[in-house]
């Protein structure tokens, strides 16, 4: 299962985080997918970067945010107070997708390619 999760970074009693997707099995700190954000609690105020259309794709695709990951979310509106995904589409959501139209493109005559090649001079060497 891939997780939304905090992955600490920092010296010793300055914590700072990264919001990362990582497996679950994987360690804290260890192997993750993709960085989409951090999180300083440090810092006054407190600063918190999340890139949203990542963290939006991630939970579309099924990703467990933490329990602290969806407090953060929720700051910063990528998660509405029920924990649903804001800015989804309904059908996002429900996992429903239409087919779209099929375009088909008819393939170039080769000829004219073949064309163009045989005009070339030949060099003798």
């Amino acid at each position: 299962m891939v997780r939304i999760r905090l992955r600490r970074t920092g010296k010793t009693k300055q914590p700072s985080y990264r919001l990362v997707i990582a497996d679950s099995r994987a360690p804290r700190d260890g192997r993750f997918i993709e960085i989409i954000g951090h999180y300083n609690p440090v810092r006054q105020p407190k600063e918190l970067v999340v890139k949203e259309d990542r963290a939006r794709y991630w939970l579309s695709v099924g990703a467990q945010p933490s329990d602290t990951v969806v407090r953060l979310l929720k700051q910063v509106n990528v998660l509405d107070a029920n924990g649903e995904v804001m800015g989804a589409s309904e059908e996002a959501t429900t996992g429903s997708v239409e087919s779209a139209p099929v375009v088909t493109e008819t393939p170039v005559a080769d000829e004219d390619a073949e064309a163009v090649v045989s005009e070339q001079p030949t060099t003798a060497s």
